[in-house]
């Protein structure tokens, strides 16, 4: 995949959607709501213009308010944001998804993307949470519908019940530690989004041999190079830090270009599920 002309403000085309996706976005897991504001500030400062979120994280608020804090233009933002949980039926579930964009975006505000944060609940779970999402997207307050953690089988199952196939995003860990080969292949060919959560692998490969040998040769930081392993895989990082300096140099990563080579070398660290510091999907 060429990505020669990448810039922060590049963005992929949504499936079956008028709508696109920044090419990097801002991860804010076990942000608290204060530095959460100021994180996102910063992060808006730095150029990121793609937020990711969820019910669980418990900062909607504080996106929200840093996004109007921002005085950008809310056409101008992309916000992810994900349900864990659903209610008792579809319309109580639905009602959870409005509470998060009210949150996000105020009474008459919209979500750009909203994800089943995880299959882990059971078949029932999964369709309740699909069908409330799609009648958010059908009424307006959710523009793309998509799904994380989810394997081949989960995306396939939903078919059974859901009208709007495919998803528009599947959002997974992924670093070179952790490929995902076989999701990341199907969904590549069903052209869904990848998000790619964890792209810094938490900073528990920042001394690793192989990655630093690449940084010496760039002269970049670990980080930036598992940022910029990333975007020439074609997914969509969401790096994440609460450290000023990090969100902006984390950001910095369009004026180098890993080499074949590179991209060779990091591939081959690859340790499938035992990868995974998070979860692996189950396909």
């Amino acid at each position: 995949m060429t990505t020669n002309g990448l810039t922060i403000t590049s963005a992929l085309t949504l499936p079956n959607s008028p709508h696109r996706i920044p090419r990097l976005g801002f991860g804010v897991y076990q942000s608290p709501p204060p530095t959460c504001v100021s994180s996102c500030l910063k992060a808006f400062h730095a150029g990121y213009r793609h937020v990711d979120t969820a019910q669980y994280y418990a900062n909607e608020n504080s996106v929200g308010r840093a996004i109007r804090e921002s005085k950008i233009p809310r056409s101008e933002i992309f916000i992810t944001t994900k349900i864990l949980n659903p209610g008792n039926d579809v319309e109580s579930t639905y009602k959870k998804i409005v509470e998060s964009v009210k949150r996000l975006d105020g009474e008459n505000g919209y979500v750009d993307l909203f994800l089943i944060h995880s299959p882990n609940g059971g078949v029932e779970s999964r369709r309740l949470m699909w069908l409330a999402l799609e009648k958010a997207k059908d009424v307006g307050k959710v523009r793309d519908i998509g799904v994380s953690n989810y394997g081949i089988g989960h995306i396939e199952e939903i078919k059974e019940f859901g009208k709007s196939w495919p998803p528009a995003v599947n959002q997974i860990e992924l670093h070179p530690w952790c490929q995902q080969r076989e999701i990341v292949q199907y969904c590549t060919s069903h052209s869904i989004i990848i998000q790619a959560y964890c792209p810094l692998v938490r900073n528990q490969q920042a001394h690793n041999k192989t990655l630093i040998s690449i940084c010496e040769k760039r002269k970049r930081t670990p980080n930036q190079v598992l940022v910029r392993y990333c975007l020439q895989k074609g997914w969509v990082p969401l790096p994440k830090s609460d450290t000023p300096s990090h969100i902006a140099s984390n950001a910095d990563v369009f004026g180098f270009e890993l080499t074949e080579e590179d991209m060779r070398t990091l591939d081959e660290l690859d340790r499938g599920r035992m990868g995974a510091i998070v979860q692996a999907v189950n396909n």
